[in-house]
């Protein structure tokens, strides 16, 4: 059984029904004493009174379960379909406020965040069996949806990232909570953390090592959409002056090739435009679809509205009998 109440001293109120046993509600009128025998049985009469009853019990009960907080507990349905877990890693530093040519947006530009939150919205609606959490970061890693197939809580927290962005990028601590949504989660279908950015930051050799023992750990594999500025450094351009080839120079070169070497399955896009960022989450989607089984959680459901309905509508039927009694 699934159903609870809130308060269970309440449930003492049912002793209460026992009222309609003893009293029928119906007012007696003096008449002189008739044996059986000149007066034959009234098999109806005795069903209606029996029916009567029986609903000023029934409206009894629903007050006392209304007033005891009936609800159905959390439940969990086993589910079997093909997609993946997907923890969505979106960059919120003040440089995706800018448009994709790398100055402040105008009337006929979105900035790289806007794009980015509508076209993550539409990968949303397209995934329909996938487990989608979110997180973003910038200074400071921010948990913003865990693992979860409510679509419509999804696509609310992508919107909700539409906050003034911080000036800093510190993505090896975005990657280290991303990669935590995966903990106490069954190892069934994909795993994958979906990092959107537009920029990138030198990584410390201990949260190297971290992150590689982590993605193996978990076995995530990593997608990075690269939103390029225009005239910007790339993520697969070399340097022209070997006096810049480090990571302080070109971190987003460097950022790519320790992917590269994470020892997990590693796939990176660069899109200069929404055109772009658009068909690199058309790809993924492609390329994600595997089979998968999880178990979807059924919150709380709250009964006691719906007793109070059932007990307004019985008492207003037994009114509605007492109405109809005939005054002598």
């Amino acid at each position: 059984m699934n159903l609870a109440v809130e308060t269970p001293w309440a449930l003492t109120g049912l002793l209460l029904t026992l009222l309609p046993l003893l009293n029928n509600g119906m007012r007696l009128s003096p008449a002189p004493w008739l044996t059986l025998i000149l007066i034959p049985a009234d098999p109806l009469s005795v069903f209606i009174a029996c029916c009567l009853r029986l609903c000023a019990m029934a409206a009894i009960t629903g007050l006392v379960l209304g007033i005891a907080g009936l609800h159905r507990t959390e439940q969990q349905r086993e589910r079997i379909g093909h997609g993946a877990h997907i923890v969505l890693l979106l960059d919120r530093s003040s440089s995706m406020d800018n448009s994709f040519a790398g100055r402040a947006p105008n009337g006929s530009e979105e900035s790289k965040a806007t794009a980015a939150r509508r076209l993550l919205t539409d990968f949303v609606k397209q995934r329909q069996n996938d487990l989608i959490g979110v997180a973003e970061y910038s200074t400071s890693p921010l948990f913003v949806m865990p693992l979860t197939e409510n679509k419509n809580a999804v696509q609310a927290a992508i919107a909700a990232t539409a906050t003034p962005a911080l000036g800093f990028t510190h993505v090896s601590k975005g990657l280290g909570m991303a990669l935590s949504f995966f903990q106490q989660q069954p190892l069934s279908g994909s795993r994958i953390v979906l990092l959107v950015s537009d920029g990138a930051a030198v990584i410390d050799h201990d949260s190297e090592q971290k992150l590689r023992l982590w993605f193996k750990q978990q076995h995530v594999s990593l997608y990075w959409i690269f939103l390029r500025t225009a005239n910007s450094p790339g993520i697969f351009d070399k340097p022209e002056d070997s006096r810049d080839d480090n990571a302080q120079a070109m971190p987003e070169l460097y950022l790519h090739q320790f992917f590269s070497g994470l020892g997990s399955p590693y796939q990176a896009y660069e899109a200069e435009s929404p055109e772009a960022l658009k068909q690199a989450m058309a790809d993924i989607n492609r390329l994600e679809n595997r089979p998968m089984h999880y178990f979807e959680r059924i919150p709380k459901q709250d009964l006691s509205a719906a007793c109070y309905r059932y007990a307004a509508l019985l008492l207003l039927f037994l009114l509605g009998i007492k109405f109809c009694e005939v005054k002598r």
